[in-house]
């Protein structure tokens, strides 16, 4: 990414003038759903960290600098969806290389979260500290600054700071004094600033606030321990990709849903959904049936590479997806589960085990997403919910763990140091080797389901950032719950109270349990850029979705 070889005068500058002029925000002047410019783009989840973001972008910083910005702050303006101990898997299109990276920013089980204890105890809680993965989303930010960024930590963290010191919330003064102490471990590193971030990052997972961290968790029976946090590194991974109608889509590995994704695009290759239409009947019916499909393989295949094998080469393949594509009836929804056969090349698995868990609510998460003028964008997705204050810290930890199974042999079963298997996953389109589309989505299961009706209105369709945004949105509960392993829906179709009665009749007909929502499905935020850089931004407004350009 751009300026690398700042001279820390220069950086030092650049923090200065963000500490010194960075205005408060009245509501007035904070950004809305939707923003053009050339300069820079954001687009996120609550309105003042979209203004973080954004403001980092105008004081010089590049996209990584200002997603650093807004992820910090999302902890604060959007802590019911995300806590500052919990997770966000990242995608990266470094401009001056030319590539796409993957920051895998999600933390592990801890060495004493075996199947065993979790079954003694009936199932892995949906709430509370026992649920607990390794806190990975500090050491993602910390990563993302090093390998891309210009700017320090001090710089980046000081919009969050100014929302923490309002006091709005008891533990805000006390997570405001943890992040100060970040803060001061980085200052030691004096004018070189990968070190100082490499010592702030130190000092979260094996310095004193460590330390802190694992006395309260085994005071309070939870399951981290120092141990596993000083052991925790964010990989950087090479993403998953397919081509689709002369665009590169690209996604996070099988740790997240996020391939399931790009098998639905290979499955409606087969399919002229232009010619069909936009949210035409027959072009809902085709993509929510290829959707069933790739998440019924989600379901059976997906789990962290890192400890089972997971077919995605073939999974992927063109040749599987034809013979899956046979599958779809134009005429029929589909009111079973139908898992292919990778491994043997079969459209059809022949027989698998029909399991379900103890059921849990979706949860919510928030989103991110930014680019600059040098051509540089980040697409995230940061996570943590339902857990549990860290004492004195003012770290709230989440609950990730109900993200795996108990069930011995499938490639989701939990075990000490694997990542679950999330639904957190960001999406980066880009045509002719350059970014044009970028897509974060909360909401469970349905990020992806969002995320592909997203990447459909722009390739397919041509729609704007903000029309994709109104548009009437579909998807299903034909699949297995990512928490806590809730039962599949067979035959469910979720979509907008406003999309045409005629088009409900039509799928009913078709034999879809059409279940109509007056409120948000999902909540989406994008980035769209065109072929002379303009940036098109949008949130969905019906979910809290806000954004903002120059």
């Amino acid at each position: 990414m751009r300026r690398k070889s700042h001279t820390w005068f220069w950086v030092s500058l650049t923090g200065l003038l963000i500490v010194w002029q960075s205005p408060s925000h009245s509501a007035d002047d904070l950004p809305g759903s939707e923003g053009t410019g050339k300069q820079g783009a954001v687009s996120a989840g609550g309105a003042e960290a979209v203004a973080a973001g954004l403001e980092i972008l105008k004081r010089g910083g590049n996209a990584a600098d200002s997603a650093a910005a807004t992820i910090l702050a999302l902890s604060v303006t959007d802590s019911g969806g995300f806590c500052f101990g919990g997770e966000v898997p990242i995608l990266v299109y470094d401009a001056r290389r030319k590539v796409v990276e993957v920051l895998a920013g999600q933390g592990a089980a801890p060495r004493l979260a075996t199947r065993e204890h979790f079954a003694k105890l009936g199932g892995i809680p949906g709430t509370g500290l026992q649920s607990a993965t390794v806190p990975a989303a500090f050491d993602a930010v910390v990563t993302l600054l090093d390998r891309y960024g210009t700017l320090r930590l001090a710089d980046v963290a000081e919009p969050t700071l100014k929302l923490l010191d309002r006091a709005k919330v008891e533990w805000h003064p006390l997570l405001a004094r943890s992040l100060r102490l970040l803060i001061a471990a980085e200052a030691a590193g004096g004018g070189d600033r990968s070190r100082g971030l490499r010592l702030a990052s130190d000092y979260f997972y094996r310095g004193p606030l460590a330390r802190e961290l694992a006395k309260w968790c085994e005071e309070h029976d939870g399951l981290i321990r120092y141990e596993d946090l000083a052991t925790h590194a964010t990989r950087i991974e090479e993403p998953l990709v397919v081509d689709y109608r002369g665009h590169t889509v690209f996604k996070c590995g099988t740790w997240t849903q996020g391939p399931y994704l790009l098998q639905t695009l290979r499955l409606l290759e087969g399919f002229d959904l232009a010619a069909l239409g936009h949210n035409q009947p027959e072009t809902i019916h085709v993509t929510l049936e290829a959707m069933k499909l790739a998440l019924a393989d989600r379901d059976v295949y997906y789990g962290d590479p890192l400890f089972v094998d997971v077919p995605i080469e073939a999974l992927l393949s063109k040749s599987y997806s034809s013979q899956r594509r046979a599958l779809i009836d134009l005429e029929h929804a589909s009111l079973e589960q139908r898992p292919g056969d990778p491994r043997r090349g079969q459209a059809l698995l022949p027989e698998f085990e029909k399991r379900k868990g103890l059921g849990g609510p979706v949860h919510d998460t928030t989103t991110c997403a930014t680019a600059d003028r040098w051509g540089n964008v980040v697409v995230a997705t940061p996570s943590g919910w339902s857990g549990v204050q860290a004492g004195e810290t003012g770290i709230w930890l989440g609950t990730r763990l109900q993200s795996f199974n108990t069930w011995e042999g499938h490639p989701n079963c939990i075990a000490p140091g694997k990542r679950p298997r999330i639904t957190l996953t960001p999406t980066l389109v880009l045509k002719e080797s350059k970014p044009v589309l970028a897509v974060s989505v909360a909401g469970g299961d349905g990020q992806d389901q969002a995320a592909l009706l997203a990447v459909l209105n722009h390739i397919e369709f041509g729609l704007s950032a903000s029309e994709s945004m109104k548009a009437v949105r579909f998807g299903t509960n034909h699949h297995l719950g990512s928490f806590r392993q809730t039962p599949p829906v067979l035959g469910s179709l979720l979509i907008h109270a406003d999309a045409p009665p005629a088009t409900i009749q039509a799928l009913e007909r078709l034999g879809h349990k059409v279940q109509s929502t007056a409120g948000a499905l999902w909540a989406p935020s994008v980035i769209r850029i065109d072929p002379t850089g303009q940036f098109d931004a949008a949130g969905d407004a019906r979910s809290g979705r806000h954004a903002a350009a120059f």
